[in-house]
Order: structure tokens, then C-alpha cells, then sequence
């Protein structure tokens, strides 16, 4: 796998919220053109994406803002995490506690509370840019 695209309206408060969970701006750009349309199936693309890594190089997410045509809103507006397509994405920390702290201001809301599975992990669910659900997962011992 390459990356994971997420559209968001608010280019840099998504930056913001993945930069806080460790990941960094690989690099950003205007996309637009007929390769653009012809490839995504949708005429006049006018977008700016910023691809962001995770601190070992293995994990890239692409976050698109679309100018034109104007992005449409998932229905319904934040999904549960039973709904049918793309669950969430997971991402692996040192301190569930911290990383919760620190997303908070970014404007994540936790779906449910920090858990523990056996002995092996503390979960959380949050609800982040666009309504996306993030899972945080500390691996204990």
C-alpha cells in the first residue's frame, strides 16, 4: 500500500491534527489538469494536497482539499464505526494519555473511553478532521 487519502475542507487543521500524532509533511502541491480529471473521474479538479508520513517512512496519508469541484459531505455527517467502507485508521503510540491530551485542542472527541485488551494494549477511538475515526493504540509491557 502507497497511501490512505482523506478529504478535508480545512487543509492546515488537518495538518496540524496528523503533524501532533508524530507524522510530517513530505510534501505538497497543486493538482489540476486533464490527467487529474481523467484519472479521478471528475471534470475541472482544482485541489492542493499535502502528503504526510509517519516518522518511519512506511505509512503515508494524503490529505486533499478540493477547490473544484467543491468536496460533498458523507451522509450521515459522522458516521458510526459500524458504517459500511473505510473503518478508520490506527496509529501506534508511547502514551495513549498524552496523545489524547495534545489531540484535544485539535478538536478530537473521543467516540468512547480509553481501554484496555488484556495486557497487551490501551484503545481509543476518536472522531478526527472531517469526521474520520482515528484508533490510538499503546502497546503495554
Amino acid at each position: 500500500m502507497d497511501n490512505v487519502g482523506i478529504v478535508v475542507d480545512d487543509l492546515e487543521a488537518a495538518i496540524a491534527f496528523f503533524a501532533e500524532l508524530g507524522m510530517e509533511v513530505e510534501g505538497r502541491a497543486q493538482i489540476e489538469g486533464r490527467w487529474a480529471d481523467r484519472t479521478v473521474g471528475l471534470d475541472g479538479i482544482r485541489s492542493d494536497i499535502a502528503m504526510m508520513r509517519t516518522p518511519d517512512g512506511h505509512g503515508k496519508l494524503e490529505l486533499a482539499k478540493y477547490h473544484t469541484p467543491a468536496a460533498v459531505g458523507a451522509e450521515p455527517e459522522n458516521p458510526p464505526p459500524n458504517t459500511l467502507g473505510l473503518h478508520r485508521v490506527m496509529f501506534a503510540v508511547d502514551d495513549l494519555d498524552d496523545v489524547l491530551a495534545r489531540l484535544r485542542p485539535h478538536g478530537a472527541e473521543p467516540l468512547g473511553e480509553p481501554a484496555q485488551y488484556e495486557d497487551s494494549y490501551r484503545l481509543c477511538y476518536i472522531r478526527g478532521p472531517e469526521g474520520i475515526i482515528v484508533a490510538l493504540a499503546q502497546q503495554l509491557g
